[in-house]
């Protein structure tokens, strides 16, 4: 029998999905008065969903932030980036343009504004995130835009769960956790409702897995259902039935950066109702990822975030071509290493780079921003690594620390079970590379960058490392780090006009229906093309779910 709420029946909407930009767009209608219901197959201890679990980077444009730091950026400058990046050529990218032409007037307008105004605000120092392809006109970052969260994840999620908790408190917000959605209702042609199984309680722990054991079932209707189901990450099977040719062939063990709860399975079930899924083959996956020494979720990878100095070696040894610099052309290195058929790559490093130019993804990973204290973040500015850091050094499956070079390559071969690393290679590569050091010309085209990036003010003081040999001994260990592909997010998804609402075939907006974050490919099933700017995951989040919210309150 379906299952009633005890004092209501009907809803102003129902939203599918209790993440960032499900719980946006419920604030948005709490302000307005309505009435809603969220609906999410995972326990409360998953509220906030992905976003959580993230570092909290946010793009914005021509901020006091950048400013600050002698960074002049401009509407115009991120307009080209962007659409260079984007490189959309497709029929069905009108929306997805149109959502990236609104989203950069957000970010150089009104969202740092609307953020502070909820109490969000940002460590001092922007971060550079993806430079670049090598050219002015195509892919990457022309000026660092990435803004940290102070509060990292969970600070960005915060102000909109204490929201939508008041609207609780305020009888005007009904959580169903453990409903998992298996139907759209339609009737006439319009969604007016969802369907589904109520599964057993679970009580894991935030991003584990949880049963899927169904012990009755449901059923909501309301004259607006928002889809904010998230991505496909989690589902290995669907990330590879997507994965496009130009990418090369996927490998074998993937990584996964999002918890199993992020398995796509809404996308198919929005698309039985009659929205239009576009873009499907468009993704974005990272090439740095380790294996959690402490897993929450299975196959559990960590994301290093690199600052530009380390070597990077394939997994036989030789060197990565221009421009595929550690942070700065996330797909051309997946295109790249899945062309070449090999699923891992090398870091080659010293201890004097990790402490400097190592940050990992996620919100546990940075106790002193999450945790916004003071004395943890002094530690990180000071020497040494980010104890985080140093833990997965000494603790991690992907990790060698080694005092010379012979016992480094002793040791990457340990990591190489199918004998695919040549010493040799590695050993002529690394020696190349600090003759190149020793003077202040060079046709090395990575220390000319990482030269470059230490001009910019924050590189200098937190994030890039003084151009130095590898094997100096004073700058020591010798440190290699395996790496491995680690699954994130999907950049198409189901095609939404500005105000949200979830377009048909015929392009022609499926009544009753909304999406918004990655379900819809954070806007127009694909507002960022073929390639991120990074920082826009969460924007795009809070920028759709805004517009569905409001869209939904003016009726």
């Amino acid at each position: 029998m379906a299952e009633q709420h005890r004092t209501r029946t009907q809803y102003d909407a129902v939203i599918v999905g209790a993440g960032l930009a499900g719980l946006v767009a419920a604030a948005e209608l709490v302000d307005a008065g309505r009435h809603v219901v969220i609906v999410d197959q995972e326990p409360e201890s998953n509220l906030g969903a992905q976003a959580w679990w993230s570092f909290g980077g946010l793009f914005l444009v021509d901020s006091p932030e950048q400013r600050r730091l002698g960074v002049r950026d401009s509407l115009e400058l991120a307009r080209e980036d962007w659409l260079g990046s984007a490189a959309f050529d497709r029929p069905e990218d009108e929306w997805g343009r149109r959502w990236a032409e609104a989203y950069l007037d957000f970010a150089a307008g009104e969202k740092r504004a609307w953020l502070r105004e909820r109490g969000l605000r940002f460590f001092p120092v922007v971060g550079w995130a993806e430079r670049g392809a090598g050219v002015a006109v195509g892919h990457g970052n022309s000026v660092p835009r990435f803004h940290i969260t102070w509060g990292t994840g969970p600070g960005v999620v915060a102000p909109f769960a204490a929201k939508v908790r008041a609207g609780e408190a305020a009888g005007l917000v009904t959580f169903r956790f453990r409903h998992r959605v298996d139907e759209l209702l339609v009737d006439g042609g319009a969604v007016v409702g969802v369907r589904g199984a109520t599964l057993a309680p679970d009580d894991g722990p935030r991003g584990t897995s949880t049963n899927r054991d169904v012990v009755g079932d449901f059923e909501f209707r309301a004259p607006a259902v928002v889809v904010a189901s998230g991505g496909i990450g989690g589902n290995h099977d669907l990330v590879r039935a997507a994965w496009p040719e130009r990418l090369g062939r996927p490998p074998a063990n993937l990584l996964s950066g999002v918890p199993a709860h992020v398995d796509g399975r809404m996308l198919a079930i929005t698309a039985a109702s009659g929205a239009r899924l576009v873009n499907g083959d468009r993704m974005w996956h990272y090439t740095e990822g380790i294996q959690n020494h402490d897993p929450v979720w299975p196959r559990h990878g960590i994301r290093i975030l690199p600052g530009p100095s380390s070597l990077w070696l394939d997994a036989t040894g030789r060197r990565l071509p221009p421009p595929l610099f550690p942070g700065f052309d996330t797909l051309g290195t997946l295109g790249h290493l899945a062309r070449e058929g090999h699923g891992h790559s090398w870091f080659v490093l010293t201890q004097r780079i990790i402490e400097k130019e190592f940050a990992l993804s996620g919100s546990e990973q940075n106790p002193d921003l999450t945790g916004k204290d003071l004395r943890l973040l002094a530690e990180r500015l000071g020497p040494g690594a980010p104890g985080p850091v140093e833990r997965f050094k000494e603790r991690g499956a992907d990790f060698v620390v080694a005092d010379s070079l012979a016992e480094l390559l002793d040791g990457m071969r340990r990591l190489d079970p199918d004998g695919l690393l040549d010493p040799a290679r590695v050993e002529q590569e690394v020696v190349a590379r600090d003759r190149e050091v020793d003077h202040e010309f060079s046709k090395d085209l990575q220390l000319t960058a990482v030269r470059g990036a230490r001009r910019y003010r924050g590189d200098r003081l937190v994030r890039v490392a003084a151009p130095h040999p590898i094997l100096d001994p004073a700058a020591g260990p010798l440190i290699a780090v395996k790496l491995h592909i680690l699954t994130r997010k999907s950049l198409g998804g189901i095609q939404t006009d500005l105000s949200s609402r979830a377009l048909g075939a015929d392009g022609v907006p499926v009544p009753g229906l909304y999406a918004a974050g990655e379900a819809a490919g954070f806007g127009g099933g694909g507002m960022h093309g073929y390639r991120a700017l990074e920082g826009t995951f969460l924007g795009g989040c809070l920028f759709t779910g805004r517009a569905a919210g409001r869209a939904i309150a003016a009726g």
